[in-house]
C-alpha cells in the first residue's frame, strides 16, 4: 500500500502547475499568438516547456477548423514573425494541412486540425508544463 506524504499531492488540483501570463512571454510569441487570433484561431495554449525539455522553450498550440484555416493560421504567423525579424527553422505538413509544425528553435508552433489536435494530445503528454490559454 502506497501512502500519501507530503511531497505527493492528494488531488489533481494540488499537481496542476503556474499558470503562465500574457506578459511574461516573449515578444515572438506574443506576435503569434495575436496573428493566430486575427485569423480566428481556436483553443490557443502556450506551453511553458524550459523546466521539462532541451529541444525548445514553448510550444504554441492551435487549432483551425479546415485545412484552408490552417494554411492562412500559418502563412499569417510567418509573415507577422518574418517583420520581427524571426523565421523557422523548418516547416512541416504545410501541404496537408492536418498538423502544421513551425519550428523557430526557442519555440515551436502547431497548427492542428481538430482531429489532429484531439489524437496527438500534446496537452496531456505536456500536462506538467505551466501554461496559458490566450
Amino acid at each position: 500500500m502506497i501512502k500519501a506524504t507530503k511531497s505527493t499531492p492528494k488531488s489533481a488540483a494540488a499537481a496542476k502547475p503556474k499558470a503562465l501570463t500574457k506578459r511574461q512571454l516573449p515578444p515572438g510569441i506574443r506576435t503569434a499568438i495575436q496573428a493566430a487570433q486575427d485569423k480566428k484561431a481556436e483553443d490557443i495554449v502556450v506551453l511553458d516547456l524550459r523546466a521539462a525539455a532541451s529541444f525548445t522553450e514553448y510550444f504554441l498550440l492551435m487549432t483551425g477548423m479546415n485545412s484552408r484555416q490552417t494554411a492562412a493560421l500559418a502563412e499569417t504567423i510567418e509573415r507577422d514573425l518574418k517583420a520581427e525579424n524571426l523565421r523557422p527553422i523548418g516547416v512541416e505538413g504545410a501541404s496537408r494541412g492536418e498538423w502544421i509544425l513551425m519550428d523557430y528553435g526557442w519555440f515551436i508552433v502547431h497548427v492542428f486540425s481538430p482531429a489532429a489536435r484531439d489524437y496527438y494530445a500534446l496537452e496531456k503528454l505536456w500536462g506538467d508544463a505551466p501554461s496559458l490559454t490566450a
